[in-house]
């Protein structure tokens, strides 16, 4: 009895070491998106990336022009975490080389989430999160525009540099989910002549596409301060607007990471607008969203559970839905059928159809 009692306030005690252990690690969380924030600035991956083999320490603070002693404790962190890791030369030292998350570090390689980690460990936002409790205590305003005195939107429409920020950030995830549906599900794509995406940013999107499938007519739709600065690309179109009035006609409509901005009566109207721009007889939507399994217990859903954290907190109406959510908002546009098409990416590919 005595050694049950004593096993008991054993396993106890680990309990309450490990809980503190683990609320630590969740108030010091912010650590590692601002420590991978200084790795891109810093260029460390850059330099990794073109060295054709480990370097030393003492070669890269030489590389990057910084304190040798401050950058292994910030390669100590990043190699811990698995995000660079280390290789012994053929002189038998040791040296820093890439991994395939560091890869996505390099600010100018093809599939590179630099801009992304720059955006969301921006000062800008950064800020919003002190205050997410107002948000949840008010829910007719966000934590952004708590934060800034107007919603992120409104806010991008007056600050360039922000906008930038904003559209090389989402043209990272292009760089990743477009491939990714290109490669696990073609068909998406296949009669089309031409396609509409809405905010689509700075065309990288479309950009992709074409050059996968030289037949689409690609239309790049998004606000006018948005696409006036948009690059030019072979088979892209760029027309500004508000997709809340009108979307330009195409065959089909692209939303990409849109609609989790906001709300359902927010979305139902943009998928009416997107109804109306399509034909009925072959004319679809594709939404490439996450969606969130209700029993699924994997590192997706914990991923699409933080994202939906961040909708709360940027657009204060939008967020991550789950496949029953998904179904109610097509039904209520009027669409009479959809399909979900999962790929290797966090979104899933959604068809919907008149």
């Amino acid at each position: 009895m005595g050694g049950e009692t004593e096993r008991t306030a054993a396993a106890s005690k680990n309990e309450e070491k490990q809980a503190q252990v683990d609320i630590r690690k969740g108030i010091l969380g912010f650590t590692e998106s601002a420590v991978m924030k200084c790795a891109v600035e810093l260029g460390i991956a850059d330099a990794l990336e073109n060295s054709g083999g480990p370097m030393s320490l003492f070669e890269l603070s030489s590389s990057l022009g910084c304190s040798p002693p401050a950058l292994y404790r910030i390669m100590r962190f990043l190699v811990h975490r698995g995000i660079f890791s280390q290789k012994s030369t053929s002189q038998g030292s040791t040296g820093y080389v890439q991994t395939p998350i560091s890869r996505l570090l390099v600010r100018h390689g093809e599939n590179s989430m630099a801009g992304l980690v720059l955006f969301l460990s921006s000062p800008m936002l950064l800020a919003l999160w002190q205050c997410l409790s107002a948000r949840v205590l008010a829910c007719e305003t966000s934590a952004f525009e708590a934060a800034h005195g107007k919603g992120i939107f409104q806010y991008t429409a007056t600050d360039p540099a922000f906008s930038k920020l904003m559209d090389d950030a989402m043209a990272c995830g292009a760089r990743v989910t477009v491939p990714a549906i290109i490669d696990g599900c073609p068909e998406v794509f296949e009669g089309l002549g031409s396609l509409v995406d809405i905010g689509g940013g700075n065309g990288t999107t479309l950009s992709i596409v074409v050059k996968a499938c030289p037949w689409i007519h690609g239309i790049n739709f998004d606000l006018p301060h948005v696409v006036s600065v948009a690059p030019k690309n072979d088979g892209v179109e760029h027309v500004g607007g508000d997709m809340f009035d009108s979307i330009p006609n195409a065959d089909a409509a692209y939303l990409m990471r849109i609609l989790h901005d906001w709300g359902d009566e927010e979305c139902i109207h943009i998928l009416r607008k997107c109804r109306d721009a399509i034909p009925r007889d072959k004319g679809k939507v594709i939404i490439l969203e996450a969606v969130i399994e209700e029993k699924e217990t994997d590192q997706l859903k914990d991923l699409g559970l933080m994202m939906d954290m961040v909708m709360m907190a940027y657009t204060g109406k939008g967020k991550e839905r789950t496949l029953k959510e998904w179904a109610y908002l097509l039904n209520e546009a009027g669409f009479s059928r959809h399909s979900v098409k999962h790929i290797q990416a966090v979104e899933s590919v959604i068809e919907a159809y008149i």
